[in-house]
């Protein structure tokens, strides 16, 4: 008697992953920079936050968050992060956060995308759930950063181009 074992082929790799949410980083970097300085910080619609208080909130989920999945330490999400109303200094955040990313995604081992945490303390779910979580939000926030340049009658990047 013979036996088959049947071999699951993997859809993307974790590179793969990375690259996919590293463009989309790049994206939104690129709506940050065509923002005019003052609506950046100011500009609303509707009662939404400005941009950068949006931009606060991936920078404190996105380096964190890695680094929790890789050491299992937790922070409480803390988004008041002083950008002192400054694009370049929201930029040079932005940019640093994505070192942190490279280099504590470069430590998940691929088996570990399946465990259960609770990212911050209090969101329970699997790393890569979480990590989709955390590229999700991006997309969505940004959908609302190009409303935003719209109304500035700012054509913002195309959304393709990550």
């Amino acid at each position: 008697m013979s036996s088959t074992t049947e071999k699951t082929k993997q859809v993307i790799t974790s590179s793969e992953l990375l690259e996919h949410w590293q463009g989309h980083r790049a994206l939104t970097r690129k709506v940050i920079e065509a923002f005019p300085d003052e609506a950046l910080f100011n500009h609303s619609i509707g009662g939404m936050r400005p941009f950068a208080a949006m931009v606060m909130e991936f920078l404190a989920i996105a380096g964190p968050g890695i680094k929790q999945i890789v050491t299992g330490e937790t922070e409480k999400l803390e988004e008041n992060i002083d950008h002192a109303n400054d694009k370049k200094k929201v930029l040079e955040l932005w940019d640093k956060t994505t070192e942190v990313i490279n280099e504590y995604w470069a430590k998940i081992p691929e088996e570990k995308f399946h465990d259960t945490i609770l990212t911050f303390g209090e969101y329970e779910g699997t790393v890569w759930s979480s990590i989709f979580y955390f590229i999700d939000n991006e997309i969505h926030h940004r959908g609302q950063g190009y409303v935003y340049l719209r109304s500035l009658g700012i054509e913002p990047p195309y959304f393709w181009e990550r």
